[in-house]
């Protein structure tokens, strides 16, 4: 049976890669059915009730200033641009005059790691991301529960 707790989801220390911020969750995947990364961040943000999705998206472009693209685009999910694109990898950014945002789904046979990694344009950027980083750390294990639930 397949674990399908957000409890599930570990936080885990990734290398900030030229960010000025990066955070990451694990997620193993043992028993889960295989799916390529895009799958999963579409399941994880785009497979949710439309309200959870709005709300997603007014937190990203009306508390962040994230410029989002189109909800619904072959090179975007759930707005936020495919920068990057492979069975295992994929990356999807948005920017706002302040911060960019980059969030990275990597998987592999053991587990699925996302991680974000937040670069500050200017101070407004970093005062903006200490405020919306507890809501991110919260919601992302979230996100991912549910996304294994509708997985499983």
């Amino acid at each position: 049976m397949a674990r399908t707790s957000t409890s599930a989801v570990r936080r885990v220390r990734v290398e900030p890669a030229g960010a000025h911020f990066a955070s990451a969750f694990a997620l193993p995947l043992a028993g889960l059915p295989r799916r390529t990364a895009e799958q999963w961040a579409r399941t994880t943000f785009e497979d949710t009730p439309a309200p959870l999705r709005t709300l997603l998206r007014v937190g990203w472009s009306g508390v962040l200033g994230l410029r989002l693209g189109p909800r619904v685009s072959a090179r975007h999910v759930i707005g936020w641009r495919t920068v990057e694109s492979a069975p295992d990898r994929i990356a999807v950014e948005a920017r706002a005059p302040s911060l960019t945002v980059r969030n990275v789904v990597t998987v592999d046979a053991a587990r699925l790691l996302w991680a974000t990694y937040v670069r500050f344009e200017d101070r407004s950027g970093r005062l903006l991301w200490s405020l919306a980083a507890p809501v991110h750390h919260l919601v992302v294990p979230l996100l991912l529960g549910r996304a294994v639930r509708r997985t499983a």
